[in-house]
């Protein structure tokens, strides 16, 4: 699944959500892609449209200045019609994207690889 946002709500501690890390995007066409984790949780979900789903591992996040890449085990993208790649091109400011990848840091620790293109 491709997608085109011109930027991210991400926030690494929310408060009023129960202390739960969450980054999310809204793309050009409307589709919503929410990557979120609670502090005391082993898993990550992902929601697309307006499926949600758990992952606890088979999870690779790859964060770059212009390009988030999301790829999901196939047995887990079956709520989300079996895609298990979601390229997110993206124009987040340059001084949002150190927040921006330390948010995606605390979301994937210990739960599947990070990969940050961002120096």
């Amino acid at each position: 699944m491709h997608m085109t946002t011109d930027s991210f709500i991400y926030n690494p501690c929310d408060e009023e959500e129960d202390d739960m890390a969450l980054v999310c995007c809204h793309a050009n066409d409307g589709d919503l892609f929410l990557l979120t984790r609670f502090p005391d949780e082993d898993e990550v979900d992902i929601t697309f449209r307006d499926d949600t789903i758990h992952v606890d591992a088979n999870l690779k996040v790859t964060f770059s200045a212009t390009r988030l890449l999301v790829e999901i085990d196939a047995a887990d993208a079956k709520p989300f019609g079996g895609d298990i790649t979601y390229e997110i091109r993206h124009s987040t400011q340059g001084n949002e994207l150190p927040e921006l990848d330390a948010t995606l840091r605390i979301i994937l620790r210990d739960v599947g690889t990070y990969v940050s293109e961002i120096s």
